[in-house]
């Protein structure tokens, strides 16, 4: 697929759902902050849309313009797709598994829990890049979808359990930012889990999120119970559930598309 520049995405039809909860609302981050792609099977007048962030992809419009190979880049990355998409999708990658997701969405009230002595709960700001870029290369997803420590030290959608010396012992984040949902993101370094910090991180994030006039959402694997007891204790309640694929390696050679820059 070529890679559309955000300055002429497609206006019409409207490709994907506005205001929804969870990853749903990937297109509206990426518009808005500009991390992430835009893809189309033309460059004008697109009969099939992609957008990419983080290692999610959203698809939609007519699989039939999509030859296989196009989609190469979406190759180990989490897609989200009509059923309609399962042919071509089968055709592109090597394998194909289907995972079942729950998305929750913030109704009720938590109480923060008190954290620990020494450590503050507070929201990140440009001088904790540094902290963020120290934890382990395992953590490095949780600021992907905010171009890297940087720009998710300096997003004020994060929220961070810090100690006196400066490191960063958890985080939660606004992953997915859209007009009406932010959905929820949690990380918390190995050795200080079970002391609550990942709750009172994402407690004082969801105030963060209601004041801002948005609601919180959460997505996990349905068979990840630590994640679900954890948006339930946090006030989440379920909105529904969905099926989105892992794809694989390209099982075609990719056709390469020049990016639309003009």
């Amino acid at each position: 697929m070529i890679e559309l520049p955000l300055h002429r995405l497609p206006t019409a039809p409207r490709w994907f759902t506005t205001g929804a909860p969870g990853p749903a609302s990937l297109h509206e981050h990426v518009t808005a902050t500009g991390v992430g792609a835009w893809w189309g099977d033309h460059a004008l007048r697109p009969r099939a849309v992609a957008v990419s962030c983080a290692g999610h992809v959203l698809l939609s419009g007519d699989p039939g313009s999509v030859a296989p190979a196009f989609l190469a880049p979406f190759a180990h990355s989490h897609v989200e797709a009509p059923v309609r998409f399962l042919p071509v999708l089968g055709a592109a990658f090597d394998r194909v598994i289907p995972v079942e997701r729950m998305v929750y969405v913030h109704r009720e009230p938590a109480a923060p829990p008190r954290p620990p002595e020494g450590v503050t709960v507070r929201r990140l700001e440009p001088d904790d890049a540094a902290a963020l870029a120290a934890l382990s290369p395992e953590a490095a997803w949780i600021h992907a979808s905010w171009g890297g420590p940087a720009g998710f030290a300096a997003s004020g959608h994060a929220w961070g359990a810090v100690g006196r010396d400066g490191r960063i012992a958890a985080v939660a984040c606004g992953y997915f930012v859209g007009e009406a949902y932010e959905d929820v993101a949690v990380f918390t370094v190995p050795e200080r889990r079970r002391e609550q910090l990942a709750l009172a991180c994402v407690t004082s994030l969801c105030k963060d999120i209601t004041a801002r006039g948005r609601t919180a959402s959460w997505s996990c694997g349905s068979d990840n119970r630590p994640s679900r007891l954890l948006a339930w204790n946090a006030g989440f309640r379920l909105h529904r559930e969905y099926v989105r694929y892992a794809t694989g390696n390209p099982a075609a050679r990719p056709q390469h598309a020049p990016r639309v820059t003009a």
